[in-house]
């Protein structure tokens, strides 16, 4: 029976999924993976600018692509780095993480998250109790963070010297956030905008489009130099890939509306017109898409 997207993303990079898989079923699998089997290294490990390190997870599946990627960023020269996303509760790829750290001869002092999916957050309170020393889980939802800190539109992250802004970006989730690396020109934005493909949303689509805009405009006027994705390599165009991106959306909505007019009624049935080109694994993801599309569409009064 299909699972649901709730039940994908908490499967996503777990110890449940890797028995799923020795039983040959894994429902969360990337179609385009042979054997789906977990721990697999590409090039995304280890790419990222002068400040930003990816350490890939060993996670791989159609709603994590090749994994999830944590980000270990610090200043040249600094005695503590700043973690992004630990990724999920996997304690070979928590270790290998802070391995990582303590090889560039640094110590964690903080843990942030983009957001509170599994994939990129289940992993964040263990690691930091393997970092040692109080470090702090600091996150944008309450429910993720570990410590009193949180982190809201306009804070400026500056752990070991650092600048990292932080700006809120909703679509993807609720609670998404982007950093901004200034001394790199890079933006990190976790699930809002991907090394490849397009994100799944969870919620309004409204607020999705909202933040591309912004992140178009904000790319623009800073001279953003590179995207450091939560998934897939990084991008070194983010003007072209935001435009990508929102070129995209206002295509897809176009083609519901167009689905709706024709019939379809359900977000199922827009999808079975919309996406009969993509991959059926890949139709649950799509339908929780398309609903966002309509609700957006119905808010709108075009549906």
């Amino acid at each position: 029976m299909p699972l649901t997207q709730a039940l994908l993303w908490r499967l996503a990079g777990t110890s449940a999924l890797r028995r799923l898989e020795r039983l040959g079923w894994n429902p969360a699998r990337h179609p385009d993976r042979a054997s789906g089997r977990m721990g697999d290294m590409t090039e995304i490990d280890g790419m990222g600018t002068d400040r930003a390190t990816c350490v890939l997870a060993p996670n791989p599946s159609a709603m994590t692509l090749d994994g999830t990627n944590t980000w270990i960023i610090a200043e040249p020269g600094a005695a503590e780095a700043v973690v992004v996303d630990p990724g999920p509760k996997d304690g070979e790829h928590l270790r290998r993480v802070l391995q990582t750290v303590e090889a560039q001869g640094r110590r964690v002092g903080l843990v942030l998250l983009t957001h509170g999916h599994p994939d990129h957050s289940a992993g964040a309170g263990k690691f930091a109790k393997l970092a040692g020393g109080g470090v702090g889980v600091r996150a944008l939802d309450p429910r993720h963070r570990l410590g009193d800190e949180g982190l809201a539109e306009g804070d400026v992250v500056t752990t070991g010297g650092l600048e990292l802004r932080i700006m809120e970006t909703p679509g993807h989730s609720d609670d998404s956030l982007t950093f901004w690396l200034p001394a790199d020109g890079a933006v990190l934005t976790g699930d809002t905008v991907l090394g490849y493909g397009t994100t799944v949303l969870e919620g309004r689509l409204g607020d999705y489009l909202g933040s591309l805009d912004r992140l178009r405009r904000f790319s623009a006027d800073r001279g953003a130099a590179t995207i450091l994705p939560g998934h897939g390599p990084k991008l070194d165009d983010p003007i072209a890939v935001l435009d990508h991106y929102i070129d995209h959306r206002r295509e897809r909505l176009a083609q519901v509306e167009a689905a709706v007019a024709a019939g379809a009624r359900t977000a199922r049935e827009v999808v079975e017109r919309v996406y009969a080109d993509v991959d059926r694994s890949l139709w649950p993801a799509a339908e929780w898409s398309v609903q966002s599309q309509l609700d957006y569409l119905a808010e709108r009064g075009a549906v």
